[in-house]
Formats: C-alpha cells, structure tokens, sequence
C-alpha cells in the first residue's frame, strides 16, 4: 500500500522510499571526519599559470585549457583520476573544500571549462552540452587518463552527466551535486548569491563570487545561458550505467526534491543524497558532507565491484 504524503520534510522521505532510494544522509552521517592539511603545491607543469600548480594544455581549435591536478597522497603512490566539474560563472577554485580530503585518495583534475577563469573559448565555439562533454573527453586523452570518477556541480553536473552518458567506458563513477536535469529558466544567472549559497554564506563570501559572476565575459555568460535554456536529459539519464550519486538540499529555492525526483530514478544505477540545507550550491555550501558521502560511496561502489 502506498503511504499517504504528509508534511514537506516527510514528502521529501516518502519521495524516496516510493523510488527505491535509500536515505544516504542517513545511512553515511555517523562516519568520521578526516582532517588533514594539504602540502606545498607542486611547480607549474606547464604554461605561465600565474598561480602555484596550474598548467594549460592545447584541445585545438583555439580552446586552451587551464587546470590544477592536487594529489596529497604518499608521493610513491598515484590516486585514481578524478575530473571535477564546476558550474557556471565560476572557476576550478570553488573546490576548494574539497581538496584537503580528496587529493588524500585521488587525483583531482580541476580544469576552467572553456570560457571561464583562464580557459580560453574561440568566437565560433559550439556552447553545448554535448560539445563540453566531448572537451572533457580530449583532456583526459591530453593528460592520458583513459577512466576517471566525474564529478560535477550545478551545469558542470550537467555536463557530467552527458559525459557519463556519452563514454560509458571511461565513466568510473558519476557525482551530480545540485545539476539540473532540464533547461533552466533564463536570467537563473541572476539570482543573489545568498539564493545560491544559502543563509549562512558570508558578506565575503557572496562578494567572492558576484566577483567569480562578474569576470566571466559577455560571450561566455550568453553562451551558457541559451544552452542552459534549452535542453532536456530525461532521454540520455537511461544510457548513464555507471554507479551515480546524486546530490541535492531539501530547502533549496532553484532546485527542489521534488524536481530531482522527476529525474533521479531514470539513471539504472543512482542513489539520491538529500543535505539538511537552503543552499543550492551544496558543492560550496556543504563542500565538507559531499566530500564524506562521496568517498564513502566511491569505497562502497569498489567493495561490490
């Protein structure tokens, strides 16, 4: 028998029960937290980055590609690769608080998707998801790399999951925190910060990414924004066969658990993760309890395999 919805927080444990998906949150929030202090960056591989770490490497046709690659793990050892993806009006740097832990046991890529912070995006550049994917795929052929986790936030979970769709083979595992499944509104770029980041951002905070929002150019911001406008992954969600986490807040104003849940269910092998928060952009927000579930997910994805 189906059980009767009651109140929004219970809407939210009802949704998932009736799809079959287990509370992660709840499963995964007694586990400990590591802490560790990253060491000195290494030197530029590549390129006059301007910042510690960073090197560029050439995709054709006019596309540069800035990244940092963070391993802290014992210096005789390599992780597993693993491309993180940001979202729009921003830059490789909103990982932050993911690398400290991570770079631990991976090998973080955390390239400027074309367009953004020092990447570069010719005049005649093809803004779709479908030609980021295929981006992504060169620069892992460019650093060698033939499989990786994908991890993605905002339109760069977007973006993850068309390439997760697209290279089956080269997708170890998907991490979709906060992305939307389907066109979003246009002038979403717009909101406040505080929308994005939820209530407890900082004044600084928020100033740093109307910075972030502020940097990307005209170009960029209308690329995105018409690609952002028009599209729709119902159909390719099914072709996606690797293990998926995806992450959401329960109290966001852009992207509601409801809407996830319209979605979620189609990729054959996902699980839903639901944060306690009114952040949005729970890859920032909430960049500490991603980090513990989707380690505890990849290291539970390894011991079934």
């Amino acid at each position: 028998m189906t059980p009767a919805k009651p109140g929004r927080r219970a809407f939210v444990k009802w949704g998932l029960a009736s799809a079959g998906v287990p509370l992660v949150a709840d499963a995964l929030g007694g586990l400990a937290v590591a802490k560790a202090e990253p060491p000195d960056a290494p030197p530029d591989k590549a390129g006059d980055s301007g910042e510690r770490g960073g090197a560029t490497v050439s995709l054709g046709s006019g596309i540069q590609m800035y990244y940092k690659e963070d391993w802290l793990g014992a210096p005789w050892l390599t992780g597993e690769p693993a491309l993180l993806l940001h979202g729009n009006l921003e830059t490789h740097e909103i990982w932050f608080g993911w690398v400290p832990r991570m770079a631990q046991q991976f090998r973080l890529l955390r390239p400027d998707l074309p367009g953004f912070g020092r990447s570069t995006a010719p005049r005649d550049f093809e803004w779709s998801l479908g030609n980021f994917a295929k981006l992504m795929a060169s620069f892992l052929d460019a650093l060698g790399v033939a499989s990786a986790h994908i991890i993605g936030a905002k339109t760069g979970g977007a973006i993850a999951m068309q390439f997760a769709a697209t290279y089956p083979q080269r997708t170890r595992t998907l991490v979709v925190a906060s992305g939307p499944f389907s066109s979003v509104a246009p002038g979403n770029e717009n909101n406040s910060q505080q929308v994005r980041l939820g209530s407890l951002a900082s004044k600084e905070e928020m100033a740093y990414f109307d910075k972030l929002r502020d940097e990307a150019s005209p170009g960029t911001r209308a690329g995105v924004g018409k690609m952002m406008s028009n599209f729709n992954l119902e159909n390719l969600l099914p072709r996606i066969s690797a293990p998926t986490l995806v992450i959401t807040s329960d109290r966001s104003k852009l992207q509601s658990v409801e809407t996830v849940l319209r979605y979620q269910p189609k990729i054959p092998h996902s699980r839903l993760l639901v944060l306690t928060s009114d952040a949005y952009h729970v890859a920032v927000a909430n960049a500490n309890e991603c980090v513990t579930n989707v380690l505890a997910f990849i290291r539970e994805t390894r011991d079934q395999a």
